[in-house]
């Protein structure tokens, strides 16, 4: 084995075991941050990232100690941990790219079970390999340290140790510090330069390896300067914001006619300021009903809960449409409130609590006239507000004559299936309010779901809607009235205990994929590639 000075010193492979361990979690959370704009930070993806990891680590491990066996030289475990930091460096420079290209050949090629599909085929691609070389280190510094079989428990147990206390960090450091203060990219940089830093400073104290630390440092340079800063959405050419929070990667986009907040790349909008203060023929709109339905026209004060407050489209409407409103929303993501108020015109007046939808209903005893739920984002179904018992405490926050609305995002192109994520919602709800009514927004994957204790809520919205401030607001409730439907409840009920929410919100991703791009397969099949790109 060659040995240099610094290796004598054994608190060194100590540190190295130490942030080996950090940056293996490290990377790991910055692969969910780098996956959810494009795949979403659920369930389903956070299992593949970890089993992929997992994979990686375990291949590591069987070929560092073979490796250690066969060649006892610290030089090839010190290499591996540069050649470990360039690639993570690279990741934010060539990710994205990585991750459109498998996407886009994906969903030509399969129908269904295109997010776990295209999710663990980009984790493979990006970060199999990294973790594979770090999962060498382990066994390798194992063999380094071990000099005789009477300590050898206690070195592995303090390497052990030391990786482990680095992994914590490692856990703790991206998601409450790097990633808020400055973003993914940079914390894939930043954990990347402490792997560059071990392994120079080993090849630099041998007086060793200069060619290897010489291009290893080249190319983090290289990363640094042009992958630090890229957009997720590097097409979108309108931006006027673009960062991340400890809960979503956030944009705000700028047209003529809006402001626009999204936190995501390929899924949809999240909350919208008209500039003209105009209906926005969005979901919003049509979840005016409610206060209609509860009879806030007639009532010198009302009171309408928002569950998922984004930067406040519904909130605003609500107090610009009925007189004498009180709105307070719950947002348990602090940096877009913020960026209601930076962006999207929030008044002071509407109160926000930072906090779980859910945790907030049970820490209050007031009562509203509206509670409008809108949480559920993509596949994104927070299952602890989609279940029997959620729903429950809802109405027990609604006065007798209040009515729930909530936002069902990924509505099945089969009006009658059963078997979908919006059926087992509206199911549950059904088990809990005596009333329950669903209309589908035009143009749009959405369907608004209208919940009461009872009555016959098309009819109560059609006498109201005459009482309407604006007439374009009152032809829409109009049609809404006449486009409700009565539910006729299954007996699919999500608990507490039993809510598969991200299993079935991947069953409609795969359907509405098919349905978009089920033209550009054709043409594919019939005209290859080439036909493709001339006709998009």
């Amino acid at each position: 084995m060659k040995t240099g000075s610094i290796l004598k010193n054994k608190y060194y492979l100590y540190m190295t075991e130490f942030f080996a361990g950090m940056s293996v979690m490290a990377v790991e959370l910055g692969a969910s941050r780098l996956l959810a704009p494009y795949f979403s930070s659920s369930q389903i993806v956070w299992t593949i990232i970890i089993g992929t990891i997992m994979i990686a680590m375990a291949l590591g491990n069987i070929y560092g100690g073979k490796s250690a066996d066969r060649h006892p030289d610290p030089d090839r475990l010190y290499l591996r941990l540069l050649i470990a930091a360039v690639w993570i460096a690279a990741i934010p420079l060539l990710g994205k790219y990585i991750i459109l290209g498998v996407s886009a050949l994906l969903v030509l090629a399969i129908s269904n079970h295109f997010l776990v599909l295209a999710a663990f085929v980009t984790c493979m691609l990006i970060f199999v390999f990294p973790l594979f070389l770090l999962g060498t280190v382990t066994p390798s510094l194992a063999k380094y340290t071990v000099e005789s079989l009477e300590d050898n428990g206690k070195i592995v147990g303090t390497l052990g140790a030391f990786n482990t206390i680095g992994s914590i960090l490692g856990t703790f450091l991206p998601t409450f510090v790097t990633i808020p203060a400055v973003g993914t990219a940079v914390t894939f940089l930043i954990f990347s330069g402490i792997l560059l830093a071990l392994g120079l400073l080993y090849f630099i104290s041998r007086g060793a390896g200069k060619r290897a630390c010489a291009v290893s440092t080249a190319l983090f340079v290289f990363c640094s300067i042009f992958g630090h800063s890229g957009s997720f959405a590097f097409w979108e050419e309108d931006l006027v914001y673009e960062g991340e929070s400890i809960y979503n990667y956030l944009q705000v986009k700028e047209t003529p006619r809006s402001v626009v907040l999204s936190t995501n790349v390929l899924f949809g909008v999240q909350s919208i300021m008209m500039k003209d203060d105009s209906l926005t023929r969005m979901y919003y709109d049509y979840a005016l009903a409610a206060p209609f339905m509860a009879g806030v026209t007639q009532k010198d004060s009302a009171e309408i809960l928002i569950l998922g407050m984004g930067t406040g489209t519904y909130a605003k409407q609500c107090m610009r449409y009925f007189e004498g409103v009180t709105v307070e929303g719950v947002e348990i993501d602090q940096k877009i409130t913020d960026l209601a108020g930076a962006y999207f015109a929030l008044p002071d007046s509407v109160e926000v609590t930072t906090y779980d939808g859910r945790a907030y209903l049970q820490a209050i005893d007031r009562k509203y006239d509206v509670i409008m739920v809108d949480a559920y984002q993509d596949i994104t179904i927070p299952f602890q507000m989609s279940s029997f018992e959620f729903f429950t405490l809802v109405q027990q926050h609604l006065k007798e004559d209040g009515v729930m609305v909530v936002n069902m995002n990924m509505k099945s192109g089969d009006a009658s299936a059963k078997e979908g994520i919006n059926a087992y919602l509206a199911d549950t709800i059904s088990s809990v309010f005596g009333s329950v009514y669903t209309v589908d927004v035009t143009g749009s994957t959405n369907r608004e779901l209208f919940a009461a204790r009872s009555g016959a809520l098309p009819e109560l919205l059609a006498a109201r809607a005459s009482e309407a401030s604006d007439p374009e607001l009152g032809e829409l409730m109009q049609y809404v009235s006449g486009s409700l439907r009565a539910y006729e409840p299954g007996t699919h009920i999500l608990t507490d205990d039993k809510a598969p929410v991200e299993l079935l919100g991947m069953q409609v991703i795969d359907e509405l994929i098919g349905e978009e791009i089920g033209v550009y397969k054709e043409m594919f099949r019939k005209y290859g590639i080439e036909g493709l790109l001339g006709v998009m």
